[in-house]
């Protein structure tokens, strides 16, 4: 289904029913550069259908790696068949390798093309070359790669690859991306790649290596992996993402009346934070964790209404839910008051997600606040509707619609296209889920 760049959302009464989200972007992701980097042919089920994880196929395929795709073997999801060339096994692009808008990709990408004997040039879009990618870059040169970035450290990023030596790393923040693009180098490098975390965040990664059959020493928040291991060819199914999930369970959280279940979405620890500040909210919340398969838990969440009181969101746990904040924000408008520090981060997304958010929802009628490092949002009045302006970012999109549906009149949504990048099915979803 191709979503329009501009969508009207009407009021809803409430919403009710079960479905599955499409396949969960960052574990995707991190199936298909690691199926290119192993001995054989894994299959992928239940790949994701966003754009974002298009790019990542799209710049494999560009370094030699074949990929087969299947879209109708698997309802909302695609089974690719990734035939591995093995450690340090791709080939030299002939031309830039095109991140499009993937902040995932061109970061994890990077790790893997830096132990390459040659040069390869990452680029994206406006909104994924205005992003600072000095965190990842620092780990890689020290490695051993040489890279030269855009102004400010920016895209396009060129790395001239070749025999990485192996390094321990303790970044500034806790990023899921940047450890990853550094245990993807430190697999392919000479010796042993340790990285030490600030804090927690999210662990595809590691488990993503163990389910290829690769081994990685975890001790706290001490990550290590020895360089040279073998990869072994795999079939994997990827569960449905919850982040895009968690729109859906919010707005039945919202809407009086509402009750909606998610079936096979994945539950790992580091991504269930949502789950829990809902709860703690004042949301009715209920998990029944049916399956584990290759390293990664899943099962079924159902989201029904509930009035909400107060939360607080603290510098500490900003990482464990930063791409959920958006649609939390959302939800705030219906009843309830979400106050957020800490959150900086948000400014250097696709879009200045603090001001755009802010905007948008003000435009809308909320009680909104921006703050230096977050937002304030307070409910207890009735939206109004309007126009807002998502600014070409998929989880705004999705959060004014979710804010949209506790409206008293329609809200039409400038750059709804956007949810192609995670959710292209967002709003043909949203509209099976009304009563």
């Amino acid at each position: 289904m191709r979503v329009a760049q501009e969508t009207v959302v009407k009021p809803a009464s409430a919403l009710r029913g079960a479905l599955r989200v499409p396949g969960d972007k960052s574990i995707s992701h991190r199936y298909a550069l690691l199926a290119a980097l192993a001995d054989g042919e894994s299959t992928i089920v239940n790949y994701a259908t966003g754009a974002d994880c298009a790019s990542t196929l799209a710049c494999l395929a560009a370094l030699g790696i074949t990929v087969t795709r299947r879209p109708e073997s698997h309802p909302g999801g695609t089974t690719l068949r990734v035939r591995g060339q093995g450690l340090r096994g791709l080939s030299s692009p002939a031309g830039p390798l095109d991140c499009g808008n993937s902040g995932t990709t061109f970061r994890l990408l990077a790790g893997v093309v830096a132990a390459h004997s040659f040069a390869s040039t990452l680029v994206g879009d406006a909104s994924l070359s205005r992003r600072p990618m000095r965190r990842v870059i620092t780990p890689l040169a020290q490695m051993g790669a040489g890279i030269e970035a855009a102004p400010g450290d920016r895209a396009p990023l060129t790395i001239r690859g070749g025999e990485l030596a192996g390094i321990s790393f303790s970044p500034d923040v806790p990023s899921a991306q940047v450890k990853g693009a550094v245990l993807l180098a430190g697999l392919q490098a000479r010796g042993r790649t340790t990285i030490t975390e600030p804090g927690p965040s999210r662990d595809h990664t590691e488990r993503a290596l163990g389910a290829f059959g690769a081994e990685v020493a975890i001790v706290d928040r001490q990550v290590a992996v020895e360089g040279g291991q073998r990869l072994t060819a795999k079939t994997l199914h990827v569960p449905g993402d919850i982040s895009s999930a968690a729109f859906l369970l919010a707005a039945a959280v919202g809407l009086a009346g509402s009750c909606v279940t998610v079936h096979d979405v994945g539950l790992n620890p580091s991504r269930t934070h949502l789950l829990d500040m809902l709860r703690r909210w004042g949301a009715r919340i209920d998990v029944d964790l049916r399956d584990e398969r290759d390293g990664e838990p899943s099962g079924a969440v159902t989201a029904c209404a509930r009035p909400l009181g107060s939360l607080e969101i603290t510098p500490d746990e900003v990482p464990n839910v930063i791409d959920e904040l958006p649609v939390l924000a959302a939800l705030a408008t219906f009843v309830g008051e979400l106050r957020v520090t800490g959150a900086g981060e948000l400014r250097v997304k696709e879009s200045d997600r603090i001001t755009a958010l802010v905007t948008g929802l003000r435009a809308m009628g909320a009680h909104a606040e921006e703050l230096a490092d977050g937002f304030h949002v307070r409910g207890g009045r009735r939206l109004a509707g309007g126009c807002v302006d998502a600014r070409h970012d998929h989880r705004l999109a999705m959060a004014f619609a979710v804010a949209a549906l506790g409206a008293s009149a329609p809200t039409r949504i400038d750059g709804a296209d956007a949810v192609a990048v995670s959710y292209p099915t967002f709003f043909e979803d949203l509209e099976r889920l009304r009563a």
